[in-house]
């Protein structure tokens, strides 16, 4: 009878902890249409680099109609409400640390011209509340104004000491975080993008720098409420320009894969180099890579 009682009890603490368990979420809550994890057959994470100085990425970066002023415009605005600092989207950027971030050159303050001063090529001084750069060694009592405005030209205006901001045809980079899914209710492939993250190439370090990660749910609703400015641009039949949203939808762009979720969390480049393999296999990889996903799709729909 003790051994039963026990018995019983085992049951209903099993019993009981089953029903304490929490319940993962069954619908993602940043898709724009979210399939319930219940109607996933397949499901895999990619990163896609999409370089926006491409010929079939122009659509995106036509002149004055660039997809990156739009979205920094909105993001300093407020339209966007959060950029975050990583595709997880759970770490949100500060607003000034978000606006310290579009900074390409930070401010400088000169010392004033002075006539007495002897100064050298690539010397600047302030005159007038403009920064010259002298253009000649021994440059002594040449006013900077009358001398930048002569044939000479022994000093010039330059931008050296002003801030400078990153401007929309800078950031040439759109890295896009995206959900493959096969709904099995639907036998159909579907692309669930999550967050786009914009890159700059930094001048000072030659390396592309992060301009924060945004929600494709809020760039979807700004490219919607802005359909004048958020066009791509079809140079082929201009009266076939589409929203961005739709571009994304119809897949519109290229993108080269650059990372599929793997437990390293490690891009295709960063999997070959650490196998001692030539950066151009990684190369060839991202292509196979495409590849293999086409595949994937088309022996799925033989289930």
């Amino acid at each position: 009878m003790v051994v039963k009682r026990y018995f019983v009890g085992g049951l209903l603490l099993l019993s009981f902890g089953s029903f304490a368990q929490k319940e993962l979420p069954q619908y993602n809550p940043n898709s724009i249409n979210p399939i319930a994890r219940y109607e996933h057959l397949y499901k895999l994470r990619t990163w896609r680099r999409i370089d926006l100085t491409e010929k079939q990425n122009k659509g995106l970066f036509s002149r004055n109609g660039e997809i990156t002023k739009l979205i920094l415009d909105a993001a300093r605005s407020g339209e966007i409400p959060d950029v975050y600092k990583s595709d997880s989207l759970k770490t949100k950027y500060p607003k000034d640390e978000f606006i310290s971030q579009m900074t390409q050159q930070a401010g400088q303050a000169f010392p004033a011209w002075d006539p007495a001063a002897t100064y050298y090529q690539g010397d600047v001084a302030l005159f007038n509340g403009r920064n010259y750069e002298s253009q000649i060694d021994n440059n002594t009592g040449l006013n900077p104004e009358q001398a930048a405005a002569g044939t000479a030209q022994e000093w010039v205006v330059t931008t050296k000491g002003k801030a400078l901001d990153y401007q929309a045809r800078d950031v040439t980079r759109l890295n896009l975080v995206e959900d493959i899914i096969f709904d099995k209710r639907r036998s159909r492939l579907y692309y669930d993008i999550q967050c786009i993250e914009l890159q700059v190439l930094d001048p000072n370090t030659n390396t592309f720098k992060s301009l924060g990660f945004y929600k494709y749910k809020d760039l979807e609703k700004v490219f919607r409420n802005n359909p004048e400015k958020a066009v791509w641009f079809n140079y082929q039949n201009t009266a076939e320009n589409k929203n961005f949203a739709d571009a994304f939808l119809l897949r519109l762009f290229h993108g080269t894969i650059d990372k599929i979720e793997n437990p390293d969390d490690a891009t295709i480049a960063e999997i070959y180099r650490m196998n001692g393999r030539p950066y151009r296999e990684a190369v060839w990889a991202m292509e196979q890579a495409e590849m293999m996903l086409m595949e994937k799709e088309h022996n799925l729909w033989e289930f």
